[in-house]
């Protein structure tokens, strides 16, 4: 089922984890994808939230405007007193999530918020593993309770299909071909 922006929010956890691995190269800071992200805000509106490790002066100033920081523990995120009220102002029932660390952090809250009852969609191009060969392990999880992978690229085409706008397609069909 396509996803509705009026009711998707972004949250990535520990964007700008910076130990014990190549903090380069997460997708945010390394320059990959970084038109995509602020997209997704200033095009269809959709929440972005930043929780965790978060020092927007480590990211493109451009990606840093689109996020809101909520400054929690990852493994507390789902009883954050804070993200509820924030989640139901903005009528949100499709969470797509990524980060660091997948097999960690990421892996928690996606089966937690699945558990709350949100449609949970990993961003796998937005999540880092601390250990590669974890990756397909923390996947075959996810996706055993009905989490599947996907990527911003393929969030943004969704959401632009489930406008049924032209204008907006054809803007983020030449957005993806960049």
């Amino acid at each position: 089922m396509l996803a509705n922006p009026r009711h998707s929010c972004v949250v990535l956890l520990n964007v700008t984890r910076g130990e014990g691995w190549d903090a380069q190269a997460f997708p945010l800071r390394s320059g990959a994808r970084q038109p995509l992200l602020p997209a997704c805000s200033e095009i269809f509106g959709v929440p972005q939230i930043a929780v965790g490790e978060y020092e927007p002066s480590v990211l493109p100033d451009r990606i840093a405007a689109s996020i809101e920081h909520l400054d929690v523990d990852p493994l507390s995120l789902w009883r954050d007193p804070r993200l509820k009220p924030r989640l139901v102002q903005s009528d949100v029932g499709v969470i797509f999530l990524g980060g660091a660390f997948l097999e960690e952090e990421v892996l928690i809250a996606a089966l937690e918020g699945a558990r709350h009852g949100y449609d949970i969609r990993l961003l796998s191009d937005l999540s880092v593993a601390r250990h590669e060969a974890d990756r397909p392990l923390a996947l075959a999880r996810l996706a055993h309770y009905g989490i599947f992978a996907t990527t911003i690229r393929q969030a943004l085409l969704e959401w632009a299909v489930s406008q049924a706008d032209q204008a907006v397609s054809r803007k983020i069909q030449e957005l993806l071909s960049q």
